[in-house]
């Protein structure tokens, strides 16, 4: 699956992928705010992600600049840990790219693709430590829970403190209501 937006362009993570993947992640400030991202991030660990396999449901994109498909990150959605309960979104953006408002325009289109999937909500968190991914995740219309629950870091190798978000989505641009 392929999405254009204004700047980017997201596509299917292929095996080859992981030189770009491997030089926008390994980053300890990159990697210190994702749950499932170990620490270091080595050369195998880029490989063996681009080598998952793609699940049309839970699809996962490479973020590219639309002008010169320079990699800049990586979103997708995917079942919670359990597989229980609404899809979860995740996303990151390598630092050169920070503050630009890429993670809120690929967080758009993947909102709209879910939702074309067939997907009524989404849920998202940040590490407290992280507000700039909170930022994001209000921009793209999820509404904080309330909860703040303790999540594992591999990165970090500890349990990090992460506020809890949900976004509800109606109809296939991926429009959403307030969440009850």
């Amino acid at each position: 699956m392929f999405h254009r937006s204004h700047r980017l362009l997201l596509r299917p993570i292929w095996p080859e992928d992981w030189q770009a993947l491997l030089a926008g992640i390994a980053d300890e400030g990159v990697v210190k705010n994702l749950a499932s991202a170990p620490w270091p991030y080595r050369e195998s660990d880029a490989r063996d992600f681009a080598a998952l396999p793609v699940a049309p449901r839970f699809p996962r994109f490479l973020i590219t600049r639309a002008r010169d498909a320079q990699a800049v990150g990586c979103i997708g959605i995917g079942p919670m840990e359990g597989g229980t309960g609404a899809p979860e979104l995740g996303y990151w953006i390598a630092r050169p790219y920070w503050g630009q408002g890429l993670a809120t325009e690929a967080g758009a289109a993947v909102c709209a693709i879910a939702a074309a999937l067939g997907h009524r909500e989404l849920v998202a968190s940040h590490f407290l430590d992280n507000p700039a991914s909170g930022r994001v995740l209000r921009k793209l219309g999820f509404e904080p829970t309330g909860r703040v629950e303790e999540r594992f870091s591999c990165g970090r190798g500890s349990a990090v403190q992460a506020a809890q978000y949900r976004r509800i989505l109606t109809g296939e641009g991926g429009e959403h209501q307030r969440a009850a």
